[in-house]
């Protein structure tokens, strides 16, 4: 069984850069031919794929956030990170990490985190 599980502040103050890790149990985050995955859900909308690292370590990103957004791995610790710089208000939302087997299908997700940006 794959786990999960997303860990970082709650609360980033304007224009920071909000970073948070994905650790994943179960499975490795190297194993062909998954893709790991931020998706973001801001309160009252919708859910908002953000972006993915791939089994390979190749990354992918949202085009309307891909000025302020990078992911990484730690394939020693089998975790994910991702990092969004210059965060406003509108980045508030609750942050999840997912594995999807190939580019669509979604199997696993973590809790989810709330991330509100403030001062």
């Amino acid at each position: 069984q794959v786990q999960l599980q997303e860990s970082g502040p709650g609360l980033v103050k304007p224009s920071q850069t909000l970073s948070l890790t994905c650790t994943v149990s179960g499975g490795s985050i190297t194993m062909n031919y998954y893709y790991w995955r931020w998706i973001r859900q801001p309160p009252g909308k919708g859910l908002e794929w953000m972006g993915a690292i791939a089994y390979s370590g190749s990354t992918y990103y949202s085009p309307s956030l891909k000025s302020r957004t990078s992911i990484s791995r730690d394939t020693s610790k089998n975790q994910f990170t991702l990092q969004l710089s210059s965060v406003t208000p509108e980045d508030t939302a609750v942050y999840y990490c997912a594995r999807s087997t190939g580019w669509a299908t979604y199997d696993y997700w973590g809790q989810g985190t709330q991330v509100t940006v403030s001062s």
